[in-house]
């Protein structure tokens, strides 16, 4: 059987989309899925590529027993439009991005996380960049409840 392939995207992937891959990973993990799950994440601008994700991402998803410091930056490319079941944006401008560079049969294949997430009432992960450590912590909060929808989602879909 072949695996749903799944891609978190942000803008420069060092915050949200890192973060994102690490906490469905764990996920998938724990539910037993890992090896009908396929997990990556990107960014659509190329600021920080071949990085590890920002300090203050690893250091709050530590708390929450995620280690994210394998992860290394990279930008979308074309083959990810074909390559990934679901391409997540964390906001509206990186939806905006992704619609952009996608043929439009790949367009069904880009969603925003968000529509994924039961307790929470908004379509965007917000940029904790230039933030204090509270927005790292909420990020985490959405970043939970979606990828929980995401995995139900998944396992009605496809499982």
């Amino acid at each position: 059987m072949e695996k749903v392939k799944v891609l978190f995207v942000c803008m420069g992937n060092i915050c949200r989309s890192p973060t994102a891959q690490g906490v469905f990973a764990h996920l998938v993990q724990s539910q037993g899925l890992a090896d009908r799950i396929l997990i990556d994440s990107a960014g659509t601008h190329a600021y920080h590529i071949g990085k590890p994700p920002d300090s203050r991402s690893q250091a709050a998803a530590k708390d929450r027993g995620l280690d994210l410091s394998e992860q290394r930056a990279r930008k979308v490319d074309m083959l990810d439009f074909e390559r990934f079941d679901y391409i997540l944006a964390m906001d509206r401008a990186n939806l905006q991005d992704l619609q952009q560079l996608a043929f439009p049969p790949q367009q069904e294949r880009i969603y925003l996380f968000m529509r994924f997430a039961t307790r929470w009432n908004t379509d965007e992960v917000p940029d904790p960049y230039y933030g204090g450590s509270s927005g790292f912590e909420r990020v985490l909060d959405m970043i939970e409840d979606a990828a929980e929808g995401l995995l139900e989602h998944i396992r009605r879909t496809h499982l």
